[in-house]
Order: structure tokens, then sequence, then C-alpha cells
């Protein structure tokens, strides 16, 4: 049996969070030692984990050396070769969310936009002066809009270039903002270059050549997609009188808007002395309607009503898998623009 790897963060938040994610999804990463930089996947003995930086692992993802990686859409749109070899399968792990944005001193008032930016440059009579771990998104953003700069690639923390006087200004992740407003600096209006979170990838070429790989891939996806699914929605129960199954669904569809994803479910429920006329309804509903679904329920003559969290829904085939069919059946791999598209929502029948 063919043995795939996959890394992940080696450390900092978007490691422990990506060891939770996989974990939530049924996926727990055994690490026997914590300065070790390889573990297992009990329920996936074929694929072995890795533990990198994430900038690194996009490179060994693009090159082949690993097979799968979980890291920042960030790090997969700047440090991607071109024309890429990597296939983004998914792109909304839901974790690790951060903007890539472009930040300038408190003090430069009345610059608050884009516009404002290249007025300054023109003050200055030179380009800014930006430092950055994101060279290549940093460089395409400014050049979109047309703003005079000059990037100073830097590592460790960008916060006090402007202060130090090596920058005029900074671009980096944010999360809360509180590191900027601790550091006198703020977001420049329309300076979001990219909003990012954690995503799967693959390298394209190893899934094209292998059945295998192929069907690992399907297995994460499965996984992933039905607890992302799954981890939005809350089961409702309730126990209804009525002459039957279809009088009491008939109720509910008179007098609510609970259809849940396809229903609901009406079941006896039966006592020892039969089932008296009483039904067992189900219904699976976003978590925002739980409120509304409970109050309906009880309207319609509902009781003994229970709320449950639901941890998978799974599709019929979910939509990145379908994606990822899709991209393998070409010749090369999709570009990151056109992968990062949205899938299309499967809508039931």
């Amino acid at each position: 049996m063919k043995t795939f790897r996959i890394s992940l963060p080696s450390k900092g938040r978007l490691s422990d969070e990506a060891m939770n994610f996989l974990e939530s999804c049924g996926l727990r990463v055994y690490k026997p030692n914590p300065r070790q930089y390889e573990a297992v996947l009990p329920d996936l003995p074929d694929l072995k984990v890795l533990f990198q930086r994430p900038g690194d692992i996009v490179a060994s993802v693009a090159d082949g050396s690993v097979d799968f990686g979980i890291t920042g859409l960030d790090m997969v749109m700047e440090k991607s070769p071109e024309p890429t070899s990597i296939l983004v399968l998914h792109e909304a792990l839901g974790f690790g969310g951060c903007t890539l944005s472009l930040a300038i001193p408190e003090g430069w008032e009345g610059i608050n936009t884009l516009e404002g930016l290249k007025t300054h440059a023109v003050y200055l009579g030179r380009p800014l002066r930006v430092a950055t771990k994101f060279s290549r998104l940093t460089g395409q953003f400014l050049s979109l809009h047309q703003i005079p700069f000059s990037l100073i690639s830097a590592e460790g923390t960008l916060e006090t270039a402007p202060a130090i006087g090596y920058a005029d200004m900074i671009s980096d992740l944010v999360a809360s903002g509180q590191t900027l407003r601790d550091n006198r600096l703020k977001v420049i209006e329309g300076g979001e270059i990219l909003a990012s979170q954690a995503v799967l990838i693959a390298n394209f070429h190893r899934l094209k050549d292998s059945e295998a790989a192929q069907a690992l891939a399907r297995n994460l996806l499965e996984l992933i997609e039905a607890h992302l699914r799954g981890s939005t929605n809350y089961s409702v129960f309730a126990n209804m009188r009525g002459p039957s199954a279809q009088a009491v669904a008939q109720r509910i569809f008179d007098h609510s808007t609970l259809h849940g994803l396809q229903g609901p479910t009406i079941s006896p429920v039966f006592t020892p002395r039969g089932n008296g006329d009483w039904y067992a309804v189900h219904v699976v509903v976003e978590k925002h309607e739980i409120y509304r679904a409970v109050n309906e329920l009880r309207a319609v003559g509902g009781s003994g009503v229970v709320v449950v969290p639901v941890t998978y829904i799974f599709d019929e085939e979910p939509p990145r898998c379908l994606r990822m069919k899709q991209a393998l059946s070409m010749a090369q791999p999709p570009t990151l623009a056109a992968i990062l598209e949205k899938p299309s929502e499967r809508k039931d029948d």
C-alpha cells in the first residue's frame, strides 16, 4: 500500500487550530513526542503527517515531495510557482482567518484612502517604502492601483518599521487589529489586499496520476465537507399527537416554515399500549433558526422538544469533490484565481 503525506503548520495558532479542526472532522493526529516533526492519523493509516512552516508547506506540495497540505491562503497565493502545480481542494476550512492589509501611521492625518496614498507619494517626491513579507501580493495590488512604491522585504515584526524609519508603511496580516493599534498604525480604507483563511491543497500531478491519491482526497473532502455542513446545523426533535403521520406533517406545513433538509421526518412513538396517536417529529435547522424552530413546533402542539448538535451531514457528492474531478480532467491545473471561485451549491431535489 502506498503511503501519502500531508503537511500541517508546525507551530503557532494555525498549527493548534489545524490539529483541532482535523480532530473535529474525526481525524485525530497522534503525535507521541511534541518535538517530532512526524505524526500519524490512526483513522487514515496510509496518510503520514509532517509538520512544516506555512510557507514551506506550499513549496513541498508544489514540488510533489508532499501530496497534501493545510496552510493559509495568503501563503498559497504568495508562494505558489507560476504556472502553478497546486490544486486547492478546499478554500474555506473556517479557521486561521486574517486579512493581508496596508497599514499606515495614525499620524498621517487626512490620508485614509488609496487615492490619498498616491497624493502622499507625490508630496514626498518619491515612491512609498512598504515593508512586507508578501512582496508578490503587495506589489500586484499597489501596481493595480497605480500607487508608486518600493518594497522592503522584512522578516519578524513589521509594525515597528514606520516608527524606526526604514519604511513608510507596512503590508501585513491583520486579525483583530490590536497589534496595529498598539503600534499606532491604521488600515487604509480599501487597503485590504486578500482575505485569508486555512485551505487544503494538493499536488495536481500526483492526484492526476494516482487513483489511490484521488480516493484519499475524496475521503478527506467528504469528512471535511460533512463536518463543516453539520457544524452549522442542529437536529430538533419533538413529540406531537395526531391521527396519522400525514396529519401531523400537514399541520406543520400549514402553520410553520420548518422543512429542514428534506423534512420534517415523522415517525410513530411506540408505547407498551400502542403508540397512542403520538408521533416524533425531526427536523434539521441552521443554528440561527433554533429558537424559531422550537417555538413553531410548540405552537402546533409539539412537546418535549430536544435540540442536538449535528456532527456530520454527508451529501451524495460534495461540490468540492465534483470540482476536483473536473479539475483533474484537464491537462494542466486551473489557475489559482479560477479554482478559488466558490463552488456552486448543490440544490436538493
